[in-house]
Formats: structure tokens, sequence, C-alpha cells
């Protein structure tokens, strides 16, 4: 079987093809492909195909019950990035400030502790998983539910670059294929098939992160999800996904026992005064910079230059206007 022939014929009649179809369509469309001029074409815009038979294509996404036929990739890493550990992180795209920070914070460790985090390019939850992995000069892989050619969505183009410097982005599709709201179900299990363990930080009660979560379930990979309040839309999904078994997740570590790798200890850093007093209420609870000021009894430029000292020793992130303690 042509496994590119497969997959820009499932791409161009806009159908999700694992296996070969019957028909005078496919048979005409066999007859007329020519696969080394159409790979030609890829390597002249800097993309590359993966057929699935192929030795370095990801044995974790063979595995799955339907696997793609191949992966059409652009990136300058090369393809056995994708064989390397790999954790998902997932999340909704309307995020919270609290989502928000958890999903780049915990991106940003596990990616320094050598994982690949994947994820898919979306708005919230997955545009900072891939933010925090680079922050941390890790490598991140990108899974699109539209052709490899595209940035979906157009605002992450420049995050999409950033990616492709360091690692890859994938996608099933061929270039040209336009997003559509059933490929991005479609995509979530290649999200799920490339990692040993699947992470949902945020996601309401019908979340495409839920998908991806019931997808790496079926496989039987690890899903971890972060608890969240009980009261808030946004963690009803994940709330739900703990209560059917799945692993709570409170720090990194949570995720690299599942990989066997153990969490080397921080570097402490030293703040003293003011910032050390504020880190301290952080650790309590978020709160504002008002807020702060008025439990600590501070005026507001002392408590703003404490802040800024905490955020750049990396133990304090704002976000929403709301600060947390990240160390």
């Amino acid at each position: 079987m042509n496994e590119l022939a497969l997959a820009v014929f499932a791409s161009e009649t806009g159908t999700h093809l694992v296996r070969v179809p019957s028909g005078a369509r496919w048979a005409a469309h066999v007859r007329a492909f020519d696969a080394r001029a159409y790979e030609q074409r890829l390597g002249a815009h800097g993309f590359r195909f993966l057929a699935r038979p192929a030795a370095d294509f990801p044995p974790l996404l063979r595995a799955v019950h339907d696997p793609p036929p191949g992966l059409f990739v652009r990136g300058v890493a090369p393809p056995e990035l994708l064989s390397q550990p790999a954790v998902a992180i997932v999340g909704a795209r309307a995020c919270s400030g609290y989502g928000s920070s958890v999903a780049r914070t915990l991106a940003r460790e596990l990616a320094a502790a050598g994982l690949v985090v994947v994820s898919g390019l979306a708005r919230g939850v997955d545009a900072e998983a891939h933010r925090g992995a680079l922050e941390a000069g890790g490598l991140t892989v990108a899974v699109l539910g539209c052709g490899v050619d595209r940035d979906y969505p157009a605002a992450h183009a420049e995050l999409a670059r950033r990616i492709a410097e360091r690692g890859l982005i994938v996608s099933e599709y061929a270039p040209g294929v336009e997003p559509a709201p059933w490929r991005f179900p479609a995509r979530n299990r290649i999200i799920a098939g490339l990692c040993a363990a699947t992470v949902v930080v945020e996601a309401r009660e019908r979340s495409g992160a839920l998908i991806t979560a019931d997808l790496a379930l079926e496989e039987g990979r690890d899903v971890l999800a972060v608890p969240g309040e009980i009261t808030s839309a946004l963690s009803v999904g994940t709330n739900d996904l703990l209560k059917l078994g799945a692993s709570p997740l409170t720090r990194a570590a949570d995720v690299l026992s599942c990989f066997g790798i153990e969490a080397e200890a921080a570097a402490a850093v030293a703040v003293d005064g003011t910032a050390a007093r504020l880190h301290e209420l952080l650790r309590e609870a978020p709160a504002g910079a008002d807020e702060l000021a008025r439990r600590a009894g501070l005026d507001a430029s002392e408590v703003a230059r404490a802040l800024v000292e905490l955020e750049l020793a990396g133990l304090a992130a704002a976000a929403d206007g709301v600060y947390r303690s990240s160390g």
C-alpha cells in the first residue's frame, strides 16, 4: 500500500481513512498519483512525509487502533523526536489565569527534565504548554487539525515558527487542507497516541481535551488531571476525570514518576525582606497587588518592587492581575 497516496486521497476527499478504500475514485487516484513527484513538491516547501511502515514512525502512535497512514511533518528536528518520551498537555481554550499559569509552569518543568511536550497549538492551555517548553529550552511538538502548511489559529503563526525552529509540527492532513470541526477530534487521537501520558489542566464538561483523555485511557496510557475549584465550569471536566480514576496532578513530579524519572530538587532562590514576606502570603493563596498590600500592611510601591523581585526569581507569576506562587 502506498501510504502517501492514501493520506493525500483522504485529505482531498475529506474522509478519515486508515485502510485502503474500494471504488473507482480511489482506483483513479492511485493510477494518477506520482509519489516521487509529490514528495519532491513537499520537500521544496520544507515538508516531509513519514509513512506508517517507516522504521522511524513513532511506535506508540503505530500501536493505536486507528493510526494514520503517515504524518506530514515540518520543522528542523529529526523524526526520531516523535519516538522520544513525551507527555501531552491539553485543556480549555478559554482557560483561566490559573490554568494558563499551571500549563506553562508544568510544561517548563517537564521539558527541562527531558520530556517532549505535545499539544495542539490551540488557544489557551495548548499554547501555554508549547511556550513553557520553549522557555525551558526544551522540545515540543504541535499536532494540527488541518494541513501541515497551516498555522491554526493564525494568531499563533509566530509560536508555530518558534516550535518548528526546535521541534516539529505534524498533521495527518496534506498541505492545503482547511481546518474543519470534525478534524480536531481526529487530531486528538494523534496527540494521545504520541504520548505515554496525557495531562488535562482545565476542561469544561464537553471539552475536546476530554476526548484526548478518553483516547489515552482506551490505549492504556496514563491520564492525569489538575484538580480545580468545584464552583468553576472550567474544572467540571477535570474533576470528573478524577472521579473516574485519573491520577491527580499537583506537581511536575507526579508526571515524571510515570516515566520513572526522579525529579531533581530545585535550587533554592534566596529572597528576603518584603519579597520573602509576600511569597509566604502567595503560598497561602493567590492575590492581587492591592490585596497583598492590605494583608501585609505595606504601601503599593513597596509591594510592586517586591513582586518584580519574586517574578525575576521565578517564585511568582501573574495572570489576569492575580499573582500566584510558582516556587
